[in-house]
């Protein structure tokens, strides 16, 4: 695929005290898909996920979002939602409020964007219960939450249904299908293999730092 793919990938690699992490990663993603990332725990899908929006720079090879260079021409991408491992919030705030807290510091959406978000995922925007006194899933629904309120053009999302019941699961599977159709870009890595069937268009299967396999979910396989 030509450079002018939204998140061009190039010869990306990563090493940590002289350890190889990730190892000649090439990638051209698109806006209106969905890409699944797949591989054991310590495959490299995190630390991919966090190069891709510039939490890591890599050793060597570049990350271009939208043709900008990252870690040279922007820092992160300019358009970004990301859940990364566990959420991580103000146990003394509520959901709302530790919300309202992170889209201050950009100032792109209204109170009511972000209640409407917090509205999609299922939780009721005026719960005055603090976040310490949430269950697990209530808390993966507001990272959810979190990593699309202000509707960005890029979603990464590591693992975003640990915790969530078979009626959240299904609600997360509609959710991503209406961001797809908004010509979003999106990310997805889970150890839920029909999951990411189901929702992805291409399918990379990664092991130890590198991919591996590429699968079109249209039906064409390549190397």
């Amino acid at each position: 695929m030509a450079d002018s793919a939204f998140l061009q990938v190039s010869q990306l690699s990563k090493a940590i005290k002289k350890e190889p992490i990730l190892q000649d990663i090439n990638l051209s993603l698109n806006k209106g898909s969905i890409y699944g990332f797949r591989g054991k725990n310590g495959s490299g899908k995190t630390m991919l996920f966090r190069a891709l929006c510039g939490l890591i720079l890599p050793s060597k090879g570049t990350v271009k979002v939208d043709s900008q260079i990252l870690g040279e021409e922007i820092s992160f991408p300019p358009s970004v939602g990301v859940l990364i491992e566990n959420p991580g919030f103000l146990n003394g705030y509520t959901g709302f409020k530790n919300l309202k807290l992170l889209a201050d510091l950009t100032g792109k959406i209204s109170d009511e964007r972000i209640k409407e978000s917090i509205r999609i995922v299922g939780l009721d925007p005026e719960d005055k219960r603090k976040y310490r006194k949430y269950s697990l899933g209530m808390k993966q629904r507001l990272g959810i939450a979190q990593a699309i309120m202000e509707e960005p053009e890029l979603i990464i999302l590591d693992e975003p249904t640990n915790a969530l019941d078979s009626d959240g699961v299904e609600e997360f599977k509609a959710l991503l299908l209406k961001l797809k159709s908004k010509n979003k870009c999106i990310l997805l890595a889970s150890h839920d293999k029909d999951e990411l069937n189901f929702l992805s268009d291409t399918i990379y299967l990664m092991e130890n730092g590198k991919i591996m396999d590429t699968y079109d979910m249209q039906g064409e396989e390549d190397e």
